[in-house]
């Protein structure tokens, strides 16, 4: 067989909050139903989600996920950010919903998250894999995001920057992007 598709259909509380979070991202509404029970589908090019609503449920419990490989992460994010800037006034880093920076590294950038109001994890990929880190502090960083951004756990990912960070010299490359990283960590972790 060839050309299949496969669509994830993830939990949320409300479609009405799906819907409008999507919507802003620059999805559009392909399906919506309310009865006999709450659903709901998205498209953004050939990005499709569907999300069924589910009473009782508790974003912050969710361990629902999905990846999505895109050509150019770097502008799919930028397009993002400039629509949660538009909308909220800034990029939502912090609570539910929100989304994690991609990282620069080795001259490309790493993937990101989406945190929508459901918890849902929508997390953009490449279809190429990532270069391989060459300096102790790069290493950090990627172990970092892997607890922070892709396991939620912003205080391993601070502790392990933290310790890289204090035996960083300050003349690697990743320094800037690192003490960033850190900035936006320590946010995350203080609810900010």
């Amino acid at each position: 067989m060839a050309n299949e598709l496969t669509i994830p259909a993830l939990p949320c509380p409300s479609i009405d909050e799906i819907e409008s979070f999507y919507e802003m991202l620059g999805f559009e509404v392909t399906y919506r139903q309310t009865r006999p029970n709450p659903y709901l589908a998205v498209r953004r090019e050939d990005i499709n989600l569907h999300f069924f609503g589910m009473a009782g449920y508790d974003p912050a419990q969710s361990y629902s996920t999905c990846i999505v490989v895109v050509p150019d992460i770097h502008a799919l994010f930028e397009q993002f950010a400039a629509a949660m800037r538009k909308t909220h006034g800034k990029l939502l880093i912090t609570g539910i919903p929100r989304m994690t920076r991609p990282r620069l590294r080795n001259d490309r950038y790493t993937g990101f998250a989406v945190i929508d109001p459901g918890g849902n994890w929508i997390r953009i990929t490449r279809a190429q894999p990532e270069p391989e880190a060459t300096t102790r502090l790069a290493k950090a960083m990627e172990n970092a995001a892997r607890m922070a951004d892709s396991h939620g756990d912003d205080r391993q990912g601070l502790k392990i920057l933290e310790g890289a960070l204090k035996k960083a010299t300050g003349d690697e490359p990743e320094f800037p992007a690192a003490t960033e990283y850190r900035d936006e960590l320590i946010a995350r972790v203080k609810g900010l």
